[in-house]
């Protein structure tokens, strides 16, 4: 089968949808396929693109058995609302030309298109239609409400369009799937019919980020002994985490119980903003992006880890990180209101409360820090459910199935978040079939 993805991000970036497009590349790659990509040059989480990769756009390049060409993009230093706008239609554009010689010369059987960004999307389920082959759209994240819901844009009528022109773009496609229930239910909600929507959530390898000690290298290079206990955030440091809150957090526990270390590892444009908040404070500490043959052992230096999500990111995403802290057999306190997506993934395998309040968070930490038991509990509950719902293998084999066309039953119908994870709701008479 000839997969064509598109997709904005792609490795090297280390965190985020890069991560996981070129994981399925590589994966469906290793699995038979021919795969190509069609994506920018490296520039998150720190907004600024390698030297290296400023000479090769449009150039092919062979990565893990897949062939990758670079387009040009606007990256901005600072991202707005409105330079965000901007730096997604720059990639719209200039994909546009490598999208349709792919698609003419190559004839692949499926076009993949990835959201983030969803502007570059439209025109793969255009070129898709003409040449015949299936079109599918995997959103990460809902961009046009994310984009208002968190203030980045604030004008009602262009919201109003905006969300014209993506039910447009998603209905346009044959199949649309994202990465919780909860999220393909807010896709059924924007129109889209039971049988084109589909979970395929994002996975892990389980086999990589595994239980470990505690008393790593990490905590050795902090000063952070047996008797220390730590909070760890990893990921992104953007608007809408609510990063602020577990600063918040951290000044109000200082005095009374320093025996607890806030680590917060990762890059983003808010990471300046926050290193100010915490400056000279004791108990808070910054790392930056770590390389993945590290990344099991930033896991683990966690006592339990934080998700702090502000209320108005509900069901726009579920963080991806989330499957690596249940993998890691480590707890995690989530901020999120009841009924959300991943207040129901965390119940049971770390702590639930609600988004904005630091005060609340300050116990939730407390609480976790003199339970070492409840602790070890949630921890197994959530290497468990990553075993179930999160592994890499399944996930990306059911996919490639689906795709295919040589899905089981299982792969006949939606999943619920119940079942294990990567079942997909593709009808089997409705895939692509390899030549």
């Amino acid at each position: 089968m000839r997969v064509l993805l598109v997709g904005i991000n792609y490795a090297p970036d280390l965190i985020g949808v890069a991560k996981y497009n070129a994981e399925l590349c590589e994966s469906l790659a290793a699995e038979g396929h021919e795969v190509r990509v069609i994506t920018a040059p490296p520039y998150y989480p720190a907004w600024k693109i390698p030297p290296a990769f400023k000479s090769s756009y449009f150039r092919s390049r062979d990565i893990q058995g897949v062939r990758v060409t670079r387009t040009p993009i606007y990256v901005p230093g600072h991202p707005s609302g409105a330079k965000r706008l901007v730096h997604h239609a720059s990639f719209a554009l200039t994909s546009g030309a490598p999208i349709l010689v792919e698609a003419l010369s190559w004839r692949p059987d499926v076009m993949i298109a990835v959201a983030p960004s969803l502007m570059s999307a439209a025109f793969v389920s255009f070129v898709a239609r003409c040449v015949g082959a299936k079109s599918w759209l995997h959103v990460q994240d809902f961009e046009v409400d994310a984009a208002f819901d968190l203030g980045l844009l604030r004008n009602p009528n262009l919201r109003k369009w905006m969300l014209r022109a993506e039910a447009a773009i998603l209905k346009s496609f044959d199949h649309v799937s994202t990465i919780s229930q909860a999220m393909v239910d807010r896709l059924r909600i924007k129109g889209l019919s039971p049988d084109k929507t589909a979970e395929v959530r994002n996975w892990i390898d389980t086999n990589a980020i595994c239980p470990g000690s505690r008393m790593t290298k990490y905590r050795q290079q902090l000063k952070l002994g047996a008797a220390d206990i730590v909070a760890l955030y990893s990921g992104t440091m953007s608007n809408k985490q609510g990063l602020e809150l577990v600063i918040e957090a951290a000044i109000g526990l200082e005095e009374s119980h320093p025996h607890i270390h806030f680590i917060l590892a990762g890059d983003g444009p808010h990471k300046m903003r926050l290193e100010q908040l915490a400056a000279g404070r004791r108990n808070v500490h910054f790392l930056g992006l770590q390389p993945n043959e590290s990344f099991n052992q930033l896991m683990a230096t966690a006592d339990f880890h934080l998700i702090p999500q502000k209320a108005e990111a509900a069901d726009l995403v579920l963080p991806s990180k989330l499957g690596a802290i249940f993998a890691s057999a480590r707890p995690v306190i989530a901020m999120a209101e009841e009924g959300t997506g991943l207040a129901a993934e965390v119940t049971d395998a770390g702590l639930v409360i609600p988004p904005g309040d630091s005060s609340a968070l300050e116990l939730a930490i407390c609480q976790l820090s003199e339970a070492p038991a409840l602790r070890e509990h949630y921890g197994e509950e959530g290497r468990r459910r990553a075993l179930d719902r999160w592994d890499r293998r399944a996930i990306v084999h059911r996919w490639s199935e689906a795709m295919a066309g040589q899905g089981s039953a299982t792969g006949q119908k939606n999943v619920d978040s119940k079942n294990a994870a990567g079942d997909i709701g593709l009808p089997v008479e409705d895939a692509v079939r390899s030549p």
